[in-house]
């Protein structure tokens, strides 16, 4: 999955990821859920085939500035690519809004985004870069995937680059008269990586052992002072794999030698792929209350994902907590729209 692999790596399980949404939220009112989804570039999935009327925000991933002037360098083939995400998706029935996402996988453990935040200058160029960028290609926000700061003091300096970015937003909105760029940021609070000596919910909703889930994640931001309608819950559309050691012992913890088995070799499957090796392996499939997971087993092969018996509850629980919505990674590895179906259908009732 070379699009999974320039993701917000995996950022639905050991990684929590959320969107901060700064301005987003200011230019829609507060009934109105962000129903969000990442396009990935360079996947055999175009623009026009996005079901619109499931969602309300449509991320393009990703774009990297320059790692010495810390602007963006757009050529002609990703410009004309740009163009078509946003005209397309702008004239679609329902229009829904988008935004370039900064980062991604690609940048993962990558010095760019530290050095990028802790000196002015950088700053500045970035700031200015991305907005001639999100309005010479028509889109509606940016979305920044720093994968990760690393200390207290990048967190610091994170802090001080949202601020004169929206600073530097609502500036402009103001001189040219035009509506105010959304602003977010995909963010987590963990370091921990992907243990492959046990299966575990790489998209965990709670987890007994730890605090590596998605509901301290989010409670972690709560606590912090960020308002509940600001962050929006990650949701994954695919699912990660492991080699069972004894294809008896297959619950939540179980022994694995290994990263598992996947049509592509990375150890992930699309939620599409699941459903059809969950077919065609006649996979034992089991709900984990515990985790709010699902998992498949066939032999040795043991497959972690959300279906929508997970996603309801998930669903269930961000509305409860009060947030502004909810987001999937990505957008083209649903099945027949099924589980983006189920959301939205949820959130709407």
């Amino acid at each position: 999955m070379a699009a999974r692999k320039n993701s917000t790596l995996c950022t639905y399980g050991i990684l929590l990821t959320l969107t901060f949404c700064y301005s987003a939220m200011a230019t829609h009112p507060s009934s109105q859920a962000i129903k969000g989804a990442y396009f990935p570039s360079g996947v055999n999935f175009a623009p026009s085939s996005i079901n619109t009327k499931l969602f309300t925000h449509i991320y393009y991933a990703f774009l990297i500035p320059n790692n010495v002037t810390f602007k963006f360098e757009i050529e002609h083939t990703e410009a004309l690519l740009l163009v078509n995400f946003t005209s397309t998706l702008h004239a679609k029935k329902p229009p829904v809004k988008t935004l370039f996402s900064v980062g991604g996988g690609a940048t993962y453990g990558l010095p760019l985004f530290s050095h990028l935040a802790s000196d002015s200058w950088s700053r500045s160029n970035f700031i200015h870069s991305s907005i001639e960028v999100a309005r010479n290609f028509g889109f509606d926000g940016v979305d920044l995937d720093w994968e990760y700061p690393q200390n207290p003091q990048d967190m610091v300096n994170l802090a001080v680059l949202l601020k004169e970015w929206r600073v530097e937003v609502e500036k402009e909105a103001a001189a040219t008269g035009r509506p105010p760029l959304l602003l977010s940021a995909a963010v987590y609070y963990s370091a921990d990586m992907w243990d492959s000596s046990a299966t575990g919910a790489h998209a965990a909703l709670f987890d007994p052992t730890s605090n590596v889930s998605t509901s301290y994640g989010l409670g972690s931001w709560i606590r912090s002072g960020v308002p509940r309608s600001k962050l929006i819950m990650g949701l994954p559309l695919y699912g990660k794999s492991w080699q069972l050691k004894d294809p008896t012992s297959h619950g939540i913890g179980a022994p694995a030698i290994g990263v598992g088995p996947s049509p592509d070799g990375s150890g992930e499957w699309t939620f599409a792929e699941v459903v059809k090796f969950n077919r065609d392996n006649k996979s034992k499939v089991v709900y984990d209350s515990t985790t709010v997971s699902m998992y498949s087993v066939a032999g040795t092969t043991w497959i972690d994902y959300d279906d929508t018996t997970s996603v309801k509850v998930k669903i269930g629980y961000a509305r409860e907590l009060g947030l502004g919505g909810y987001f999937f990674w990505a957008v083209n590895e649903d099945y027949n729209w099924r589980i983006s179906q189920r959301a939205s259908d949820l959130w709407s009732l």
